[in-house]
Order: C-alpha cells, then sequence, then structure tokens
C-alpha cells in the first residue's frame, strides 16, 4: 500500500537527491511564452483583464482560461507522515512534493504541495474550503485518524470539487481491485464471501466501505483492531468503528479467521500467524498490507496454505498493492469531465478497471520487465504492475464513464474513442521504458563494471546502483577504493568486488592477450605492460573480454574521444556495424533521438544509413515508432551545395532495402520538427514531426546535443554508445551518479546494445 517500490538508498544519496541543483523536487514553469513585452502584456495587464471578465461572468470558463481544471492541491499537516507518526506540516513537504511529482508522472496532472500547520480540523477545513477557487480538486494525505474522516467528509459536503484522501480510499480502490480477480479466480461470488479486516484505520475503514459497496454484505465482514472482534454490544467504539460492528460471538483475530475466505490487513508486522492461515477456509485471500513489513511474509503463507492467493505493498512480492495505480488516473479522470465530487461509482469503476486490466495479456516489455514472471493474469498476477503504460488509457477513461453516469461530471465527453487516444497521447512512452528498464534490472541482475573507481561520483553511482538491487557492481581501483567508500558511509565496502591491475592473478594473460592484437599497430611489449597495470580503462575493457562483468561504464575522468579509442584498442565493434552515439531528449509528451553524435567525423552514405536502421531499432525498444529526419543546412536541395550527396545517398540506400519505418531528408531541423514548416512540403514521406534526427557529422551533432544539454528545457540521456560487440557505454566527464545509474541500466538491459 505505499506508493513507491521497496528499493533500498543511502541516507546520503536522499539527501543528496532532494538537495542537489534545484532543492525540492517541483517547479512552476510557465505554459505560455514569456520572451517579449508583449508576451508579458497578454499575460498580465492588460490582456488579463479580458479572461477575467469572461470568468466573472462565467465561473465555467475558469476551466478554459486559467489552469484550474488541471490543478490538484496535495494537502497535509503531517499528523501521519508515512510510517513516521506526526511529524508536523514542514516534515510532511518532502512527501507531499513527491506526490506531486507522482501526479505529473503518471498522469499529466499538476500538483502543488500546501502544508497547513494546524491539528485543529475546524482550522484545517476552512483554510482548505476557501482554496475551492485556485484547484481542480483537492488530494488529502498523511492525516492521522480520525480527524482525516472529519476533516474528508465535511470538505466534501462544502466543496463543488473532487476531495479525496488517498490514504483511505487509494488503498481501497487497488485492495478492491485485487479482490475482483482473487474471487475471479478461485470461483466465489463477493456476495458470499466471508472477510476478516485487521486494523481499524483509516485505510482499513475505507477499504471495509468499498466492498461492502461492491456486495460484501455487512454482518460478512468481521473488523478488529488491538482489542480484538469489533462486535455489537463494545462500549470502546467511536463513531467509525461502530459503523462496522457485527452480532457475533467471535472476539479475538484467531476466532475470527476460522473459514474465513478473505483477510485484509492493514495493521502490523507478524500480526497474521500461520496456524491463522491454516484455518481459513480452502484458497484463502490474503492481502496483507501493513507497512514496511506485511502481517505475514508470503513464503510464510505459502507454506502454512500452499492455495492461497497473496497480495503485500511490497514491490519485492507478487501483487503490490501500490497506491500509485490509482490516485493518478482518478484525479485525471474526474479532472477531464469537470467532476464535482469523486463518489463511490467512480472508485468502483476504477478497481474493476484495474481488474479488468490484469486479465488482458501483459505486454511483452512489462512481462520482460518483471523477469517474465507475469506473463498471464493467475495468482501472482492479480493486480497491475504499475509502469503498465496501459493504464494511462483505461482507468481515467473508466472513471470519467462512471462519473457521468453517476451525474456528477459538469463536461460530459462526448467521444470516448477521441478521449482514450488524447489519454495516451499525454505521456511520454519514454518514461514507462525508462521505469520498465529498472525494473528489468532487479529482475535480472548483472555485474556492471565501473572503470573509474576511484572517483567519487562513480562511487555514488557504484552504492545506488547495488542499493537499488540493480545488479552487481564492481570497481577499478586500487585499495584505496574500500577506505572512499567507507568514507561515504558504506559499513561493509570489502563486500564490493574490486579489481586492482597490480594485484590481480591474471594480468599476464592481459598482458599476452592485448599484445598479440596490437602487436603489428606498433606497440612493444614492455608498452602493453605499462598500459594494462596503469590505464584504468584497458585494464577495464580486459576484464570485460575475459568474461569478469557483463558491462563496462567509463568516461567520467577522460575526454570522451580518448576513452573510446583506450576501449577500442581492447575491443571490438559488432561485426560489419561502425560505433556510434545517440543522445536522447526526454520531454513531458515527446523524445528526440539524434545520432551520430560522438563517434564519426563525417559518416559515409552506408554509415548514415546504418545510423539510422540501428537508431530506429533503439527507439522501438525505448515504445516509439520511428519517424528518422536526415538532416541538413538544405531543404530537398535549396540551396545545393557540396556536402549533399552523403545524406542524399543514404536516403537512396534505404529506399533499396526493406525499411519498416518512415524516413526523409536532405531537411533542416525546423522541417523535421515543426509541422507548420512539414505543411510547405506535402510530398514529404514523414507523418508527423521526425523522432530520430541523423546528423550530418560529428562537428554539427556534438555542438547541437550539448547546446541543447545546456540551453534546453527537456531532460537529455547519453551520450549512449551503439554498436560495440560488448556492452560498453562512456558517460559525459560531467556525468552525475544517477546519470551513470541510468547508463548501467539501460546497458545491462540491453535496450541499448
Amino acid at each position: 500500500m505505499n506508493d513507491g517500490s521497496n528499493v533500498k538508498f543511502s541516507e546520503q544519496e536522499a539527501l543528496l537527491f532532494h538537495s542537489q541543483g534545484r532543492p525540492g523536487k517541483i517547479e512552476i514553469v510557465a505554459s505560455k511564452p514569456m520572451a517579449t513585452q508583449r508576451d508579458l502584456s497578454l499575460a498580465y495587464s492588460p490582456g488579463v483583464a479580458v479572461p477575467v471578465r469572461a470568468i466573472a461572468e462565467n465561473p465555467g470558463c475558469a476551466y478554459d482560461y486559467t489552469a484550474k481544471g488541471n490543478l490538484v492541491a496535495v494537502i497535509s499537516n503531517g499528523t501521519a507522515i508515512l510510517g513516521l507518526g506526526n511529524l508536523g506540516a514542514l516534515a510532511a513537504k518532502p512527501v507531499m512534493e513527491g506526490k506531486a511529482v507522482l501526479f505529473k508522472r503518471f498522469a499529466d496532472v499538476d500538483a502543488i504541495d500546501i502544508e497547513l500547520a494546524t491539528e485543529d480540523s475546524d482550522a484545517f477545513i476552512n483554510a482548505v474550503a476557501l482554496m475551492e477557487p485556485s484547484f481542480g480538486g483537492i488530494n488529502l494525505e498523511d492525516i492521522a485518524a480520525p480527524a482525516c474522516f472529519i476533516i474528508e467528509q465535511t470538505l466534501r459536503e462544502r466543496m463543488n470539487i473532487p476531495v479525496f484522501h488517498d490514504d483511505q480510499h487509494g488503498t481501497a480502490i487497488i485492495t478492491a481491485a485485487g479482490v475482483i480477480n482473487a474471487c475471479y479466480l478461485t470461483g466465489r461470488d463477493m456476495k458470499e464471501v466471508r472477510v476478516v479486516v485487521n486494523g481499524a484505520g483509516a485505510a482499513a475503514i475505507a477499504c471495509t466501505e468499498l466492498i461492502k459497496s461492491m456486495g460484501v454484505p455487512h454482518d460478512h465482514v468481521l473488523m478488529c483492531d488491538r482489542k480484538g472482534v469489533i462486535y455489537q454490544g463494545r462500549d470502546d467504539l467511536d463513531q467509525w468503528k461502530s459503523a462496522h460492528a457485527v452480532k457475533t460471538d467471535r472476539r479475538t483475530l484467531a476466532e475470527a479467521l476460522a473459514g474465513a475466505d478473505i483477510f485484509l490487513g492493514l495493521s502490523a508486522a507478524g500480526a497474521l500467524k500461520p496456524e491463522m492461515v491454516m484455518a481459513m477456509a480452502a484458497k484463502p485471500i490474503i492481502f496483507a498490507m501493513a507497512n514496511p513489513d506485511p502481517e505475514i511474509s508470503p513464503p510464510e503463507a505459502k507454506a502454512a496454505r500452499p492455495d492461497a492467493i497473496i497480495a503485500t505493498g511490497r514491490s519485492d512480492y507478487p501483487n503490490q498493492v501500490n497506491n500509485v495505480l490509482g490516485f493518478p488516473f482518478l484525479f485525471r479522470g474526474a479532472l477531464d469531465v469537470r467532476a464535482t465530487t469523486i463518489n463511490d461509482p467512480m472508485k468502483i469503476a476504477a478497481a474493476q478497471a484495474l481488474a479488468s486490466l490484469a486479465r488482458q495479456q501483459v505486454p511483452e516489455e512489462v512481462a520482460a520487465a518483471y523477469g517474465g514472471k507475469a506473463q498471464s493474469f493467475g495468482p501472482d498476477y492479480i493486480i497491475p504492475a504499475p509502469f503498465d503504460p496501459r493504464l494511462m488509457e483505461i482507468v481515467p477513461a473508466a472513471v470519467a464513464q462512471a462519473a457521468m453516469d453517476s451525474g456528477v461530471a459538469q463536461f460530459p465527453i462526448k467521444d470516448m474513442t477521441v478521449y482514450r487516444n488524447i489519454l495516451k497521447s499525454r505521456l511520454n512512452p519514454t518514461t514507462s521504458v525508462l521505469s520498465l528498464a529498472y525494473e528489468a534490472a532487479r529482475a535480472n541482475p548483472k555485474r556492471v563494471l565501473f572503470a573509474e573507481g576511484e572517483e567519487a561520483v562513480v562511487l555514488n553511482a557504484a552504492i545506488a546502483f547495488r542499493e537499488g538491487g540493480y545488479g552487481i557492481p564492481i570497481l577499478v581501483g586500487r585499495d584505496d577504493v574500500y577506505d572512499r567508500l567507507r568514507a561515504l558511509g558504506v559499513d561493509d565496502p570489502e563486500s564490493y568486488p574490486l579489481f586492482n591491475s597490480r594485484t590481480y592473478k591474471r594480468v599476464p594473460e592481459m598482458v599476452d592477450l592485448l599484445y598479440r592484437r596490437l602487436q603489428r599497430r606498433g606497440y612493444l611489449h614492455r608498452e602493453i605492460e605499462r598500459m594494462v597495470n596503469q590505464d584504468r580503462n584497458t585494464f577495464a575493457s580486459l576484464l570485460i573480454a575475459l568474461g569478469e562483468a557483463d558491462v563496462m561504464i567509463s568516461g567520467v575522468t577522460r575526454p570522451y574521444a580518448q576513452t573510446i579509442r583506450q576501449i577500442r584498442r581492447v575491443l571490438d565493434p559488432k561485426p560489419g556495424v561502425t560505433p556510434f552515439g545517440i543522445h536522447i531528449l526526454v520531454g513531458k509528451s515527446h523524445t528526440v533521438f539524434m545520432a551520430d553524435t560522438t563517434v564519426s567525423e563525417r559518416p559515409s552514405a552506408d554509415q548514415l544509413a546504418a545510423i539510422a536502421v540501428q537508431t530506429a531499432a533503439v527507439a522501438r525498444r525505448m515504445g516509439h515508432e520511428p519517424r528518422v529526419a536526415f538532416l541538413s543546412y538544405s531543404t530537398f536541395g535549396n540551396p545545393e551545395g557540396a556536402f549533399l550527396d552523403n545524406i542524399r545517398d543514404a536516403v537512396q540506400l534505404l529506399d533499396q532495402g526493406p525499411v519498416d519505418f518512415e524516413y526523409e531528408g536532405e531537411m533542416p531541423a525546423d522541417v523535421a520538427l515543426n509541422p507548420t514548416m512539414q505543411r510547405i512540403y506535402p510530398f514529404s514521406r514523414l507523418t508527423g514531426p521526425a523522432n530520430i534526427l541523423i546528423m550530418p557529422g560529428l562537428q554539427s551533432a556534438n555542438i547541437a546535443a550539448k547546446l541543447l544539454k545546456e540551453l534546453g528545457g527537456d531532460a537529455m540521456i547519453g551520450p549512449i554508445l551503439v554498436g560495440m560487440e560488448q556492452p560498453v557505454q562512456v558517460a559525459a566527464m560531467t556525468a552525475t551518479a544517477s546519470e551513470l545509474v541510468t547508463l548501467a541500466v539501460l546497458a545491462a538491459g540491453e535496450i541499448v546494445r
């Protein structure tokens, strides 16, 4: 029931992540140009007066002329932060910023965090209610029970926009989806199942209310708190617990579970004992969602009952109850129809959509990311994977339809097919693919060799790579590397494999291998000995050649070209391939691949055509249908010039071969990327803006890539090296630890190869 994955990292890495560059995780970016005085006059005075008058006459126009319709406030008072308790409003800010990031990342919803320094429910309610003109929805977070019940209910009554407490209902929606599918697999009818809920906090009560609204009878649910079963006649119940009291003679959790079909745990680690599981009905359904450690571990539960279906809040077990599957898409659908509230039909629609998605064939890229374990619906896959790219299309559409059907939509959608296509286009598929690449690395960990193991940024990357569970980092360096790791807070530095050329027993074998390779290129034996002993890239490349690691990362201590030369002395390109580099620009809803940006100074026509084919393959692996533009200063021959033949010949080579992607050229960047410019050339074979730019030469390519990295607004991945026989990546000298980890994950997962 957490919003993230069960990834390990050091405290130092977490603090650095939040502090480096611009502190925090969010910023405000203008969505309109603000470069000229005229822009400012339109954005503010006097131009702003026009929409002001329009909104005053018709309040609904606020959705047309302001950001209200896509803006959610994430609000907390910090009284129940994660599992840390009441640490106050200010301490809640990193969590609320993170929630805002998840809204944007998963559903393109703009969100801003607001922390209110009060534990007075009335003061909190009044403060939030006064914000209604600013926002399209309110997401309440980390507010302790029972105040959260009062706050949410009162705000829902007072406000005419959706108000949603994710700690309650987000968990309930994902749980309900899992319960639907678990009942389906075990042949149960929700109108007949018997359920035990252990825990009586906000999430437990929300789960109970939702499954009851979906057909589970009131008297078929036994809720337990710390004192045991909540039964009619107990004199210590508040109004929220008493609403779920039933007439029963059972008093303990163990008694309640005898013969029960379903266990919903939202309580504490270890609360569910194996003997209790053994007493449940055949094919028991167990949702052990205590965070971070479940009421019973899946191995324990399976040992007690091999026929059980088990879900937890953790990503390292099957069937993770992860709130990120719910709240972003729920708000996306609610905002798009301008819903006045989020009601039970909308929550049920979200749960049913998630359940239905899990029953569909799992896309190959999702299955691969989870080690191929989740290739079909079954006991270990009853809840969709959080990075399934279909979530954005399916869940908001179901929520929007439910809002319309239940009468709370103010702006009904006329064509759901068009709406679903719009949803698919809102997010950049690259972000999902990158997320899946990290999951794939965890599922199939590789040995990654960090050639510059004495550099702090490299050591931080190695630490993050290992603690993230992506594989085994192997370091190249001298013995003081362990001291450096210890200084960075690593308790067991000796557990990191380290290769030292002064002590490695296979150095003589390396020298012989490299001498045989280079002796007819003017190298003396003593030169080879010196290179192997003193040059980290040569030594590391030989380690890869000898099979001591699966992937090599280097580049932060040498210029790119020098590093490539050192590696190429040892390792070969793929047969018949010229290696080349790709820079990948990742925007909110677009990705552009630029090649070759690092290797070939003046590519031949054959090389340009090959670069196009291989870059198209990389783009496809990252979720994009390739549209290739061969760039030039000339637009289809205007003006003529001395450097166009290679480009034209490359296009003709593709014309002659079996090519399954769009391509065109020669053309400048604006014709390749600007739809307005493209309309001037109706004969162009590109059906839309190009997403692959094949550069005519290294000088323009490298300049453009580095200019865009320093001045552009998109994120930049790369350079990425393609075409080597062994998985080798050369980073920029300015690469951060996070960028090094990304390169390692992409190489290990063979997204780039």
